[in-house]
Parts: C-alpha cells; sequence; structure tokens
C-alpha cells in the first residue's frame, strides 16, 4: 500500500489544525488563570490598604478606551483620573480591618484572545474604631452599641457581586471595567433583614471609605447616570441575576460591558 502525496498533504493539514487547535486551547486556559489572578490580587492589594499598586499593576494604561468604573446606584466614572481616584491616597488607619474574599468566579476569555470578563462573589467583613467628634457626621445605626477605648465601634458583615472586564495590553492582563455589586450589609450586631429596615441610601451612596480617626470619605462626583443597577437587599425586593454570569464569546462586540 503506498500514500499518495495528496494525501500526506492532508494529514499535514489536519495535523497542523489540530495543534493550532490545541495551541489555542492552551492559551486561552494560561489566561482564565491569568485573568483570576489579576482580580485576587486586587482583593489582597485593597485588604492590605495598598490601592496605589491596583493603580500601578492592575488597570489599563491612561487613554485607553472603554475605562469605566462604578460602585453603587448613582452613577458611573468613564474618566481615567476619576476611575484612578477611588485608589489614590488611600490610608493605613489604625485599628481599621478589610478582609473581603472572593468565590464562585465565572469567566471567559474572547475566542481572539485579546478580552476577558469576570464575575465573582464576595463575603467579607470591614471594621474600625471612630473618634465620637467624627461620629457625629455617621449614621448612628453603622457603629455598634459598644465602645473601645473611648471610641465608637463599627463592625459590619458585607457580602457582594463583581462584574469585571479585562484587556490584554502588551502581554498583560488589565482591569478596563469594574462594577461593584452591594447585595447585602449587617452592623456585627444586627442581622441583615432589620440593617436594610434602615435609610441608608443617602449616605451608603456617598461614602468611599473611613480615614483616619474613623473619617468617612465620600466619592467624588459621578460622571454619567448608573449603566448597570444593583438590587441591594430590601425587605420589599427581590433578588435579581444581575450582572449576567459571561458566556462565551468571539470577540468584545458580541458581548456586554
Amino acid at each position: 500500500m503506498t500514500t499518495t502525496e495528496q494525501e500526506l498533504q492532508d494529514r499535514i493539514a489536519a495535523l497542523e489544525a489540530r495543534l493550532a487547535e490545541t495551541e489555542l486551547r492552551s492559551t486561552r486556559a494560561l489566561d482564565r488563570g491569568a485573568v483570576e489572578n489579576v482580580f485576587s490580587r486586587y482583593m489582597h492589594y485593597h485588604n492590605a490598604y495598598e490601592d496605589e499598586r491596583i493603580i500601578d499593576e492592575l488597570w489599563v494604561r491612561k487613554g485607553t478606551p472603554g475605562v469605566r468604573s462604578q460602585y453603587n446606584n448613582n452613577g458611573v466614572y468613564t474618566e481615567w483620573e476619576t476611575v484612578m481616584a477611588y485608589h489614590r491616597g488611600r490610608p493605613r488607619p489604625v485599628g481599621k480591618l478589610l478582609l473581603h474574599y472572593t468565590t464562585t468566579p465565572v469567566i471567559e476569555v474572547s475566542a481572539d484572545g485579546t478580552t476577558a470578563k469576570g464575575m465573582w462573589l464576595m463575603a467579607g467583613i470591614e471594621s474600625g474604631l471612630t473618634d465620637k467628634s467624627e461620629a457625629e457626621n455617621v449614621p448612628s445605626f453603622m457603629f455598634s452599641p459598644q465602645e473601645v477605648d473611648g471610641r465608637k465601634v463599627w463592625a459590619h458583615w458585607v457580602w457582594c457581586k463583581y462584574g469585571l472586564d479585562f484587556v490584554k495590553q502588551d502581554g498583560e492582563w488589565r482591569i478596563l471595567t469594574f462594577r461593584c455589586y452591594e447585595v447585602a450589609r449587617a452592623a456585627y450586631d444586627e442581622n441583615w433583614i432589620s440593617f436594610a429596615s434602615h435609610d441608608r441610601d443617602e449616605f451608603d451612596g456617598k461614602l468611599m471609605y473611613f480615614g483616619h480617626d474613623g473619617k468617612p470619605v465620600f466619592l467624588p462626583p459621578v460622571e454619567g447616570p448608573c449603566v448597570t443597577p444593583s438590587y441591594v437587599y430590601s425587605i420589599d425586593g427581590a433578588q435579581q441575576l444581575v450582572p449576567e454570569p459571561p458566556l462565551p464569546y468571539e470577540q468584545f462586540s458580541d458581548t456586554f460591558a
């Protein structure tokens, strides 16, 4: 039995196609792990108040089109400098503790290998001490009844979803859009149902973090209307599948931001 030249060429072509497909699958698997590492690093840096490293290492370069961040339903930030303002100058207050941990990722890398999408769930604690003079600027329901060292105590459970878009720049995955969807919050001394009954929108919609001495620091003015609404738990509302877990897609124009 002889093998014709055409049969050999066909077999080589088939092997080359299989090799190309295998290489593509391998690259996408590596990319998925790299994307997950980007967001995991984000959380490790954020928990340790190393947010300047988030800017330098994890976000897209200044001038990248499509950059966006949103933290509540008040509106969106669309300019690179105001997106980065969330991370700039964050203090490391004495007695403050953040511990956010993420789980249940759904990550999809585009077929063309240039973008990726990810969704995570987060559970965590946020806590610290506030001087009584600063506590006058904070709603009383934010605090526990106890005092420590003559200061007010705030200690919260918090649960969120995160939805992010990523783009590959110079061979490295970077954050392009960032959305935090708070699902529920509760003071340590109170359950999340009764805590949800407090009128929190005005204060929570502006608060960025508690700084030195527990001083509240507020978000900058938004630059556009809310584009991805979240459904924070309320006693008269129902939860929604927001955001939708990402599905496989060819290129960014085929999906949602």
